[in-house]
């Protein structure tokens, strides 16, 4: 994934008046110090980002804010919130993935999803987690923390997940408890699974 701002990158003129401000306050060698804490970080808006495979589109990409840093780890940050949609060969929407925050590491070409992260299909399956990593040259999700899934009919609690990127299947690694859903609520009781027990759908 190379995100594509639809306009030019840009710093933010509050960053340039906050070193001007500590030149003004600070000394020679504090401000001297602080510039090399502060690494170069280009600031883009409204991101608009497509990603093709084989000449194919694969998904879309969009997000109101992006970081990217210029130190010694290439990154690209999200913190304002992430949006993907994924593509099938027709070009129709079969899954969608929302973060509140995201870190794009360039060199392993992989993407951490954090807070309140949601991954769906049109097969009614949601994932609801607190982090997620998009692994893109193998093309799959995994986490080894918490996770929620809700299905038609059914709530699974587990630890531990892998699926491919467009979310068609999935494995849980531990489930804690499943629940049956019904209109109105949800009814049963949790009944914790057997340690290492994996779900499939």
């Amino acid at each position: 994934m190379h995100p594509s701002p639809s306009i030019p990158n840009r710093v933010r003129a509050a960053l340039a008046g906050c070193l001007l401000l500590a030149a003004c306050v600070n000394d020679e060698a504090t401000v001297r110090n602080l510039v090399a804490r502060k690494p170069g970080v280009d600031e883009a808006s409204d991101i608009v980002s497509f990603m093709s495979q084989s000449g194919r589109l694969r998904a879309r990409l969009t997000a109101p804010v992006m970081l990217r840093h210029q130190d010694t780890l290439p990154r690209m940050e999200f913190p304002k919130t992430l949006h993907v949609d994924f593509y099938d060969s027709l070009l129709q929407i079969q899954n969608t993935v929302d973060a509140r925050y995201a870190r794009y590491l360039e060199m392993q070409n992989k993407v951490l999803l954090k807070d309140s992260v949601r991954v769906a299909n049109l097969l009614g399956d949601t994932l609801f987690c607190q982090e997620l990593w998009w692994d893109q040259p193998s093309e799959r999700f995994t986490t080894d923390k918490p996770v929620r899934i809700h299905r038609p009919g059914t709530i699974i609690n587990g630890v531990g997940l892998s699926a491919p990127q467009d979310f068609s299947t999935f494995t849980i690694y531990r489930i804690t408890n499943s629940r049956l859903r019904v209109e109105g609520g949800i009814e049963g009781t949790a009944t914790p699974a057997t340690p290492d027990t994996s779900a499939q759908r």
